[in-house]
């Protein structure tokens, strides 16, 4: 199963220049295709219904094109969901590390190839 690595998710309680919010979550991320050594930041809202490792420890993202498939037999500790038109995501653990799976629509790789493709209303 091939994959492809997209960024590394750091945990931050520091507001960050062109954060977003993603209501399903409640948590406020970076563009990793904005940071010269591809890292997302993750702030979490108190109330946030993550919790637990995906929460308090970094995660390495990876493209992937079959979602279910490569998430077969690992233990999942958030199902996938879409925090934006076009991409689904979701994590596991993985011998204590936190993985994110994505899968992109349209031949997309990037955050901002599905934003240009659904713009904002």
């Amino acid at each position: 199963m091939s994959r492809h690595f997209h960024h590394v998710g750091v945990p931050t309680d520091t507001p960050q220049p062109g954060e977003v919010y993603v209501p399903d979550t409640k948590v406020w991320v970076t563009d990793p295709g904005d940071h010269p050594y591809r890292i997302e930041f993750l702030r979490f809202e108190a109330d946030s219904p993550v919790t637990g490792p995906l929460r308090d420890l970094p995660h390495v993202a990876y493209r992937v094109a079959d979602m279910d498939a490569s998430l077969e037999g690992k233990d999942v500790i958030l199902p996938p969901f879409s925090p934006m038109p076009g991409l689904m995501v979701s994590f596991y653990l993985e011998d204590g590390a936190v993985i994110e799976l994505m899968t992109f629509e349209g031949g997309a790789t990037e955050f901002k190839e599905l934003q240009a493709a659904n713009p904002a209303e």
